[in-house]
This record gives C-alpha cells, structure tokens and sequence, in this order.
C-alpha cells in the first residue's frame, strides 16, 4: 500500500524537515512539501496531490493541522480521497481511515461537527424570538438607514464569504482551469471539472465564470484563463477534452475515460454513445501528436 507523505509550514522561515523526517520514517517513499497558510484551502501542492492519489494509496500527514485548520476541510480531504479508494492517515492523530477504530474516530469528527451546527443554529434562533419578545427589531440599524458605512461593511462581508465558500471547493476546479483555460471552451471545462464530482458538488458554467474572475481579481489565478478560447477544428477537440480528463487524473485508465465520456454525453468520432478503449487510445495518440498532453502524462505513456 503506497505512503505518501504531505508536509506544510505556514512561513518561509520555518523549515518542513522535521516533518519530512518523521513522514520517512513512518515508511513514506514519495513526499511533498509546501509553504502556505493553514486557512488557505487553494494550496497548489495539496491540490496536485490529490490529483494523482490513487487507488490503495494512503495521504500521510505528521499532524492534522499540516493538512487542515477545520474538521469541514478535514472531512472534505477524506470524503475526496475514499472517492478515490484511497486512505488518511495522521500519525501523531488516532486517525487511520485504513483501520475500523480510524473510521470510527471519522465518525464521531463528522457527528461533533454536525452538532456543533446544529447548537449554532438553535442559539440563533432562539436569539432572535427572544429579541422579538421585548419588541427588539432584527437586522443592522445602519443598514435600515442605508448608511453607506453599514452598507460597505456588508458587501465586505458578503465578499469575504462567497470567497471563504469558494476555498471549500477550490480543489475541485482550479487546477483544471488553470491547466485547460484558454485553450478549451467553458462549456468542455465545465463538463471536465464535473466529471468525477458528486451531483451535489457539480458546476454550472455562469457559476464556474463567477468563480474564476473572482479569484482572477484577487490574483489567485492568472488573467489568462479568462481570453477568448480560440476555434479548435472538429477534429481536434475530442483529443483536447480527452487530454484534459487524462491531465486531471494521469493514472486514470483507458475504460474510466470511456466511461466520463459517456457521463459527459460526449458522442464517438463516429457518432455513437458508447466509448470502447480503442478509441480512447487512439485519440490519446493524437493529442499527444498535437502537443495537447501534459508533459508528465505524455511520459506516463512511453
């Protein structure tokens, strides 16, 4: 069962070598290693990781802090990984989703969470009866006065918001837009991004735009992925798409492209519905041909 090992600091002047010495030790061959902040979900290491994770593997961390500052990023990560087949495990945590008392302790995590919601919830609605009662009218006093102060205060927070939600799910579609934006259409990045995505997690195309200038506007993507995608010829776009599914995941095989392709409604060069292997293969060899693959997966194959 392959270990890989995953080691964050929050500071350039803090060293991860302790870290990767711990993560060695506890028989971790392949390690990565990257500099950001904890609150941060958009981690381009992390994200690359879990990108390639596979089957059978285990994510290996020294502490959960190194990969998560809440229990909601924390179970997102897992939930990501069991998609996969794959395993956490935290080695100074009692968490090892690879054991029945690991997955227990996952149980309780995400209970605990859902509790402490819950309570959230309760207290503020019992705040707001309470407040009615003595005749207390709810909401912003600036904001009925329509001070410009109270007003800005709350676009602010209402941006910092939509931002923090957008984090969440930052490690479902920025690496592909990043990887396949200008040179696929919306439409095709938005079909590749939802591929592998539960329904409940899948993107529209206006809120995948709304996503991406946003974080465009705060420079956590280039102004690039936003140019006009140019015209691709008909015979040229199925081996883009293809290249863009086998980008996001290099270890996925020919029968999983086959079966995204028909999930995404995307027709055979005949005009069929359904995908066989060969054909798969065939258009991978194209697009390695006109310089669409990424150069490790373009590698992965020789």
């Amino acid at each position: 069962m392959p270990l890989i090992g995953y080691a964050r600091v929050s500071t350039e002047d803090q060293t991860p070598l302790p870290q990767s010495q711990a993560l060695k030790s506890a028989g971790c061959a392949e390690i990565h290693e990257e500099q950001a902040s904890g609150g941060n979900r958009a981690r381009p290491v992390l994200a690359r990781v879990l990108e390639r994770v596979s089957k059978g593997d285990t994510l290996v961390v020294v502490r959960i802090d190194r990969l998560a500052r809440s229990l909601s990023h924390l179970l997102e990560v897992i939930e990501r990984l069991e998609a996969k087949g794959a395993f956490f495990r935290s080695i100074q945590d009692p968490i090892d989703t690879g054991s029945p008392q690991g997955k227990f302790t996952l149980q309780v995590l995400g209970a605990a969470a859902e509790f402490e919601r819950a309570l959230i919830r309760e207290r503020t609605k019992a705040g707001l009866a309470s407040a009615r009662t003595k005749g207390h009218v709810g909401g912003n006093p600036g904001l009925r006065a329509k001070d410009p102060a109270a007003l800005r205060k709350v676009r602010l927070a209402r941006q910092d918001g939509y931002m923090e939600r957008l984090n969440e799910t930052a490690q479902d579609w920025v690496p592909q837009v990043r990887r396949l934006r200008p040179d696929l259409a919306w439409e095709d990045v938005v079909r590749i991004i939802n591929g592998p995505l539960p329904e409940a997690r899948r993107w529209t195309q206006s809120r995948l735009l709304r996503a991406v200038k946003a974080y465009v506007r705060d420079g956590f993507l280039p102004a690039e992925v936003l140019a006009r995608a140019g015209r691709r010829e008909t015979d040229d776009r199925l081996p883009a798409i293809i290249a863009g599914i086998k980008g996001a995941d290099p270890d996925i095989t020919l029968q999983a492209i086959c079966e995204r392709l028909e999930s995404m409604r995307e027709r055979t060069p005949r005009g069929r519905t359904r995908w066989q292997p060969s054909s798969v293969k065939m258009l991978l060899e194209r697009a390695e041909r006109l310089g669409l693959m990424p150069y490790e997966s373009s590698q992965d194959q020789m």
